[in-house]
Protein backbone atom coordinates (compact mmCIF):
# COMPACT_ATOMS: atom_id res chain seq x y z
CA UNK A 1 0.00 0.00 0.00
CA UNK A 2 2.67 2.48 0.89
CA UNK A 3 4.42 1.95 -2.01
CA UNK A 4 1.02 2.26 -4.71
CA UNK A 5 0.65 5.66 -2.44
CA UNK A 6 4.49 6.79 -3.10
CA UNK A 7 4.38 6.16 -6.58
CA UNK A 8 0.92 8.12 -7.27
CA UNK A 9 2.13 11.05 -4.87
CA UNK A 10 4.21 12.31 -7.55
CA UNK A 11 3.43 14.50 -10.63
CA UNK A 12 5.66 13.48 -13.20
CA UNK A 13 4.83 9.26 -11.89
CA UNK A 14 1.29 10.30 -12.88
CA UNK A 15 2.03 11.86 -16.09
CA UNK A 16 3.17 8.34 -17.54
CA UNK A 17 0.49 6.62 -15.97
CA UNK A 18 -1.80 9.09 -18.00
CA UNK A 19 0.54 8.16 -20.78
CA UNK A 20 0.15 4.51 -20.86
CA UNK A 21 -3.94 4.95 -19.91
CA UNK A 22 -3.74 6.99 -23.23
CA UNK A 23 -1.68 4.91 -25.37
CA UNK A 24 -0.63 1.44 -23.91
CA UNK A 25 2.48 -0.85 -24.57
CA UNK A 26 4.70 1.92 -24.88
CA UNK A 27 8.81 1.36 -25.16
CA UNK A 28 10.51 3.89 -23.06
CA UNK A 29 11.78 5.70 -26.20
CA UNK A 30 8.28 6.51 -27.01
CA UNK A 31 7.37 7.36 -23.18
CA UNK A 32 10.42 9.54 -23.30
CA UNK A 33 9.28 11.28 -26.60
CA UNK A 34 5.50 11.40 -25.33
CA UNK A 35 6.52 13.44 -22.38
CA UNK A 36 9.33 15.11 -23.47
CA UNK A 37 11.31 14.08 -20.22
CA UNK A 38 14.93 12.90 -19.73
CA UNK A 39 15.47 8.98 -20.43
CA UNK A 40 17.14 9.16 -16.85
CA UNK A 41 14.28 10.43 -15.06
CA UNK A 42 12.04 8.71 -17.00
CA UNK A 43 13.85 5.06 -16.26
CA UNK A 44 13.87 6.10 -12.41
CA UNK A 45 10.31 6.75 -12.13
CA UNK A 46 9.12 3.80 -14.49
CA UNK A 47 11.12 1.56 -11.71
CA UNK A 48 9.43 3.14 -9.04
CA UNK A 49 5.94 2.48 -10.51
CA UNK A 50 6.96 -1.31 -11.01
CA UNK A 51 8.13 -1.70 -7.96
CA UNK A 52 4.77 -0.50 -6.55
CA UNK A 53 3.36 -3.39 -9.31
CA UNK A 54 1.02 0.30 -11.07
CA UNK A 55 3.44 -1.06 -14.32
CA UNK A 56 4.04 -4.40 -15.99
CA UNK A 57 6.61 -4.89 -18.58
CA UNK A 58 6.67 -7.48 -21.94
CA UNK A 59 9.34 -8.27 -23.96
CA UNK A 60 8.91 -7.52 -27.21
CA UNK A 61 11.87 -8.58 -29.38
CA UNK A 62 14.66 -6.24 -28.30
CA UNK A 63 12.11 -3.64 -26.60
CA UNK A 64 10.28 -3.75 -23.37
CA UNK A 65 6.65 -2.60 -23.46
CA UNK A 66 5.08 -1.14 -20.53
CA UNK A 67 1.88 -1.69 -19.83
CA UNK A 68 -0.34 -0.07 -16.88
CA UNK A 69 -1.51 -2.59 -13.85
CA UNK A 70 -4.89 -2.29 -12.00
CA UNK A 71 -4.29 -4.82 -9.87
CA UNK A 72 -2.73 -2.52 -6.94
CA UNK A 73 -5.84 0.33 -7.48
CA UNK A 74 -8.73 -2.87 -7.38
CA UNK A 75 -6.70 -4.28 -4.60
CA UNK A 76 -7.39 -0.59 -2.64
CA UNK A 77 -10.77 -0.76 -3.47
CA UNK A 78 -11.90 -4.08 -2.51
CA UNK A 79 -9.83 -4.74 0.59
CA UNK A 80 -8.96 -1.81 2.20
CA UNK A 81 -11.49 1.70 0.70
CA UNK A 82 -14.82 -1.06 1.33
CA UNK A 83 -14.24 -0.14 4.91
CA UNK A 84 -15.66 3.36 4.61
CA UNK A 85 -18.25 5.26 3.29
CA UNK A 86 -17.94 4.67 -0.46
CA UNK A 87 -19.02 7.98 -1.25
CA UNK A 88 -16.04 9.77 0.54
CA UNK A 89 -13.27 8.00 -1.93
CA UNK A 90 -15.48 8.33 -5.47
CA UNK A 91 -12.06 10.05 -6.93
CA UNK A 92 -9.87 6.89 -6.27
CA UNK A 93 -12.88 4.63 -7.47
CA UNK A 94 -12.66 6.62 -10.49
CA UNK A 95 -8.83 6.21 -10.91
CA UNK A 96 -9.13 2.38 -10.58
CA UNK A 97 -12.23 2.48 -13.45
CA UNK A 98 -10.24 4.39 -15.38
CA UNK A 99 -7.09 1.92 -15.50
CA UNK A 100 -9.06 -0.82 -15.61
CA UNK A 101 -10.96 0.33 -18.72
CA UNK A 102 -8.00 2.04 -20.66
CA UNK A 103 -6.98 0.95 -24.05
CA UNK A 104 -4.16 0.12 -26.29
CA UNK A 105 -3.88 2.53 -29.75
CA UNK A 106 -0.16 0.37 -30.53
CA UNK A 107 -1.02 -2.55 -29.21
CA UNK A 108 -4.73 -4.16 -28.16
CA UNK A 109 -3.11 -6.35 -25.88
CA UNK A 110 -4.79 -6.97 -22.01
CA UNK A 111 -1.94 -7.37 -19.51
CA UNK A 112 -2.42 -7.71 -15.84
CA UNK A 113 -0.18 -8.71 -13.09
CA UNK A 114 -0.99 -9.85 -9.55
CA UNK A 115 1.12 -11.48 -6.72
CA UNK A 116 -0.22 -14.23 -4.84
CA UNK A 117 1.05 -16.19 -1.42
CA UNK A 118 1.15 -19.45 -2.58
CA UNK A 119 3.47 -21.76 -4.46
CA UNK A 120 4.15 -22.12 -8.39
CA UNK A 121 2.29 -25.81 -8.04
CA UNK A 122 -1.11 -24.58 -6.27
CA UNK A 123 -1.33 -21.84 -8.65
CA UNK A 124 -0.30 -24.43 -11.64
CA UNK A 125 -3.80 -26.60 -9.93
CA UNK A 126 -5.68 -23.06 -9.43
CA UNK A 127 -5.13 -22.70 -13.59
CA UNK A 128 -6.18 -25.94 -14.63
CA UNK A 129 -7.90 -28.35 -12.06
CA UNK A 130 -11.62 -28.38 -12.62
CA UNK A 131 -12.11 -28.53 -9.25
CA UNK A 132 -10.66 -25.31 -8.75
CA UNK A 133 -11.87 -23.46 -12.09
CA UNK A 134 -15.45 -24.09 -10.90
CA UNK A 135 -15.04 -22.53 -7.33
CA UNK A 136 -13.92 -19.02 -8.85
CA UNK A 137 -14.43 -18.78 -12.39
CA UNK A 138 -17.78 -21.47 -12.68
CA UNK A 139 -16.22 -23.11 -15.68
CA UNK A 140 -14.22 -26.73 -16.54
CA UNK A 141 -11.36 -27.39 -19.30
CA UNK A 142 -11.52 -31.20 -20.32
CA UNK A 143 -8.14 -31.14 -21.55
CA UNK A 144 -4.48 -33.17 -20.71
CA UNK A 145 -2.99 -29.45 -21.12
CA UNK A 146 -0.55 -30.90 -23.48
CA UNK A 147 1.27 -28.79 -26.14
CA UNK A 148 -1.44 -28.89 -29.03
CA UNK A 149 -4.27 -30.81 -27.36
CA UNK A 150 -7.93 -29.36 -28.06
CA UNK A 151 -10.03 -28.41 -24.87
CA UNK A 152 -13.41 -28.20 -24.21
CA UNK A 153 -15.18 -25.55 -21.99
CA UNK A 154 -17.84 -26.94 -20.12
CA UNK A 155 -19.69 -23.69 -18.37
CA UNK A 156 -23.23 -23.18 -16.88
CA UNK A 157 -24.50 -26.47 -18.19
CA UNK A 158 -23.26 -25.26 -21.79
CA UNK A 159 -19.87 -27.17 -23.64
CA UNK A 160 -18.29 -25.29 -25.87
CA UNK A 161 -15.87 -27.53 -28.65
CA UNK A 162 -13.86 -26.89 -31.76
CA UNK A 163 -10.54 -27.81 -33.46
CA UNK A 164 -9.32 -24.57 -33.30
CA UNK A 165 -9.61 -24.48 -29.12
CA UNK A 166 -6.22 -25.75 -28.20
CA UNK A 167 -3.49 -25.37 -25.41
CA UNK A 168 -0.82 -23.38 -27.33
CA UNK A 169 2.23 -23.68 -24.30
CA UNK A 170 2.46 -25.89 -21.41
CA UNK A 171 5.24 -25.58 -19.20
CA UNK A 172 3.97 -26.91 -15.73
CA UNK A 173 4.17 -24.90 -12.98
CA UNK A 174 6.01 -21.86 -15.53
CA UNK A 175 4.04 -21.19 -18.38
CA UNK A 176 0.38 -22.09 -19.85
CA UNK A 177 -0.92 -20.67 -22.78
CA UNK A 178 -4.20 -21.47 -24.94
CA UNK A 179 -6.84 -19.78 -27.68
CA UNK A 180 -9.68 -18.59 -26.31
CA UNK A 181 -13.02 -20.27 -27.07
CA UNK A 182 -15.72 -20.36 -29.44
CA UNK A 183 -18.49 -18.01 -29.67
CA UNK A 184 -21.46 -20.41 -30.32
CA UNK A 185 -25.23 -19.76 -29.89
CA UNK A 186 -25.16 -22.54 -27.38
CA UNK A 187 -22.50 -20.10 -25.65
CA UNK A 188 -24.41 -16.92 -25.63
CA UNK A 189 -27.50 -18.17 -24.30
CA UNK A 190 -25.77 -19.72 -20.94
CA UNK A 191 -23.94 -16.44 -20.49
CA UNK A 192 -27.00 -14.11 -21.12
CA UNK A 193 -25.11 -12.63 -24.42
CA UNK A 194 -27.63 -11.00 -27.17
CA UNK A 195 -27.87 -11.93 -30.47
CA UNK A 196 -26.15 -8.79 -32.21
CA UNK A 197 -23.10 -8.81 -29.32
CA UNK A 198 -22.48 -12.35 -30.39
CA UNK A 199 -22.47 -11.42 -34.06
CA UNK A 200 -20.03 -9.27 -33.52
CA UNK A 201 -17.47 -10.97 -31.01
CA UNK A 202 -18.14 -14.61 -33.49
CA UNK A 203 -16.66 -12.25 -36.20
CA UNK A 204 -13.63 -11.02 -34.41
CA UNK A 205 -10.25 -13.05 -34.60
CA UNK A 206 -9.70 -15.85 -32.14
CA UNK A 207 -7.50 -14.42 -29.35
CA UNK A 208 -5.34 -16.31 -26.76
CA UNK A 209 -4.32 -16.06 -22.99
CA UNK A 210 -0.74 -16.50 -21.20
CA UNK A 211 -0.32 -17.11 -17.99
CA UNK A 212 3.90 -16.01 -16.66
CA UNK A 213 4.47 -18.18 -13.51
CA UNK A 214 7.17 -16.21 -11.62
CA UNK A 215 8.44 -17.63 -7.70
CA UNK A 216 9.11 -14.54 -5.96
CA UNK A 217 10.34 -16.05 -2.36
CA UNK A 218 7.00 -17.03 -0.54
CA UNK A 219 4.79 -15.44 -3.07
CA UNK A 220 4.12 -16.28 -6.39
CA UNK A 221 4.06 -13.00 -9.20
CA UNK A 222 1.35 -13.60 -12.35
CA UNK A 223 1.00 -12.19 -15.11
CA UNK A 224 -1.65 -12.29 -17.82
CA UNK A 225 -1.41 -11.36 -20.98
CA UNK A 226 -4.50 -11.74 -22.92
CA UNK A 227 -4.13 -10.67 -27.06
CA UNK A 228 -4.74 -11.36 -30.33
CA UNK A 229 -7.44 -8.57 -30.20
CA UNK A 230 -8.15 -6.19 -33.49
CA UNK A 231 -8.69 -2.57 -33.05
CA UNK A 232 -11.86 -1.60 -31.47
CA UNK A 233 -12.46 -5.38 -30.20
CA UNK A 234 -15.54 -6.08 -28.49
CA UNK A 235 -14.04 -9.02 -27.25
CA UNK A 236 -11.50 -7.07 -25.51
CA UNK A 237 -13.73 -4.71 -24.23
CA UNK A 238 -15.73 -7.94 -22.07
CA UNK A 239 -12.39 -9.27 -20.96
CA UNK A 240 -10.98 -6.30 -19.68
CA UNK A 241 -13.54 -6.02 -17.17
CA UNK A 242 -13.82 -9.32 -16.51
CA UNK A 243 -9.86 -10.57 -16.01
CA UNK A 244 -9.77 -8.36 -12.35
CA UNK A 245 -12.49 -9.68 -10.66
CA UNK A 246 -11.90 -13.45 -11.86
CA UNK A 247 -7.61 -12.87 -10.55
CA UNK A 248 -9.00 -11.08 -7.47
CA UNK A 249 -11.23 -14.47 -7.28
CA UNK A 250 -8.55 -16.79 -7.67
CA UNK A 251 -5.84 -15.22 -5.15
CA UNK A 252 -8.76 -15.57 -2.42
CA UNK A 253 -9.33 -18.85 -3.08
CA UNK A 254 -5.53 -19.86 -3.24
CA UNK A 255 -4.67 -17.97 -0.17
CA UNK A 256 -7.53 -18.57 2.14
CA UNK A 257 -9.66 -21.22 0.99
CA UNK A 258 -12.52 -19.32 0.71
CA UNK A 259 -13.99 -18.18 -2.56
CA UNK A 260 -15.61 -14.59 -3.34
CA UNK A 261 -19.49 -14.15 -3.55
CA UNK A 262 -20.78 -15.43 -7.40
CA UNK A 263 -18.20 -16.24 -10.37
CA UNK A 264 -17.75 -13.50 -12.89
CA UNK A 265 -20.72 -14.39 -15.28
CA UNK A 266 -19.10 -15.82 -18.49
CA UNK A 267 -20.70 -12.78 -20.89
CA UNK A 268 -18.06 -10.38 -18.60
CA UNK A 269 -15.25 -12.40 -18.42
CA UNK A 270 -15.32 -13.93 -22.42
Amino acid sequence: MDEVFKALADAGRRRLLDSLNARNGQSLRELCSELDMARQSVSKHLALLEAANLVTTVRQGREKLHYLNAEPINAIAERWISRYDRERVNALTDLKRALEDSTAMDSTAFVYTTYIKTTPEKLWQGLTDPAFTQRYWGLRFATDWKTGSTMTWEERGAKTADPEQVVLESDPYRRLSYTWHTFTPEWAEAAGVGEETLAEIAAEPRSKVTFAIEPLGEMVKLTVIHDGFEPGSTVREMIQHGWPALLSGLKTLLETGETLPDPEPAGQNS
